[in-house]
Formats: C-alpha cells, sequence, structure tokens
C-alpha cells in the first residue's frame, strides 16, 4: 500500500511538474510574441528564456499552431476583449456606436504595445492572422450588425456601413486616430454614411 501511495504522488508530481514546464514555455513566448513579435520569434529563443532544451519544447508543443493557440488563449485570458453584451440595450445608434468604440479603444489603448508587434506580423504572418482571427473574429463579426441595425440601412448602403464599420473597429485604424477624440471621429464619420 505505501508503494502505490509513493508511486501516485510520483506520477502526481511529475505531471505537476510538465505543467510547469509548459506553462513557462507559453510564458516565455507570450513575452517574445508581445515584443519581437511572432513572426521573429524563434524556438531557441523560447526554449532559451523558458530555461528549456530545444527537445522539450517540441515535447510540449510539436507544432507552431499548438504554440500559437496557447499563447493566444492565454494573452487573452489576461486581456479579456471588453464586454459589449449591454450594447443592443442601447436603442440610440449613435450612441451604441459611441459606447462600442469607447470600450474598444479603451481596451486597444491599455493594450497597445503588446499588440502592435502581433498586428504588425498578422499582415504578412499567415498562422499569426488564421490564430488572431480565430479570438477576434466571431467578436467582430458580431459586433457589426449590432451597431449597424439601429441606423436601418438597408442594401449596398448597408453593406457601405458595415465596411466603414469593421474598419474603424480595426487596431490599425484606431492606431491612426489615437487620442482622446478617437471614438468621436469615429462615430461622426459612420454616421456621415
Amino acid at each position: 500500500m505505501i508503494f502505490l501511495m509513493a508511486r501516485t504522488y510520483r506520477l502526481r508530481r511529475r505531471a505537476e511538474r510538465q505543467d510547469e514546464t509548459r506553462q513557462r514555455i507559453v510564458e516565455a513566448a507570450v513575452a517574445l510574441h508581445t515584443t519581437v513579435g511572432p513572426a521573429h520569434t524563434t524556438v531557441s529563443a523560447i526554449a532559451e528564456a523558458a530555461g528549456v532544451q530545444r527537445h522539450t519544447f517540441y515535447r510540449h508543443f510539436p507544432d507552431d499552431r499548438s504554440l500559437f493557440q496557447a499563447c493566444s488563449a492565454l494573452w487573452y485570458d489576461r486581456h479579456p476583449l471588453p464586454d459589449l453584451s449591454a450594447l443592443g440595450a442601447i436603442a440610440d445608434a449613435h450612441a451604441r456606436l459611441r459606447a462600442a468604440l469607447q470600450g474598444l479603444y479603451a481596451f486597444y489603448e491599455a493594450n497597445a504595445s503588446e499588440m502592435t508587434p502581433i498586428a504588425r506580423d498578422a499582415e504578412v504572418h499567415t498562422l499569426t492572422r488564421e490564430v488572431l482571427e480565430q479570438h477576434i473574429g466571431p467578436v467582430f463579426g458580431a459586433l457589426v450588425p449590432m451597431l449597424a441595425a439601429p441606423f436601418g440601412a438597408r442594401g449596398a448602403r448597408r453593406r457601405r456601413l458595415e465596411t466603414t464599420l469593421a474598419l474603424f473597429l480595426n487596431f490599425d485604424t484606431w492606431r491612426g486616430l489615437r487620442g482622446p477624440d478617437a471614438a468621436e471621429i469615429a462615430v461622426r464619420a459612420i454616421g456621415a454614411q
């Protein structure tokens, strides 16, 4: 019985160490992705920052996609997108849009330094773009129609409005507008559609 308890303890402790190692690797990758960018992060750099050998890295992450998904899950867990679920209760189109943009732009402002290398690399690195789209695509996919609905636009006007909304929800557009009046500038531009 004592042997069984000792073995169970060792197996549990081994699993805990493996989880700790995996977490160190993910932490190191996130730190590098948010500073030098995912396209410029090497396995060697991640392994060195995590204090592991390359073979240990590959045991935990046999391909780039599994690493990127773990990194993005950790990053979004620490930096959740703003909760925009209450927007549907705002009947006025401009007030709803203003509230959405203020919430999203505040998120961008708070996380700009970490998001910039990722947004830059998403332009040229397919996997970065795909994983980013997995996280923000569904949110923006639901947000654009919800913001467009109160404007009452139909047909080609609706499509133009949704295209303009998507443009102003974009991180790079926010960076171009960046400032205390960014949301108001966007509301006016979209309202003029």
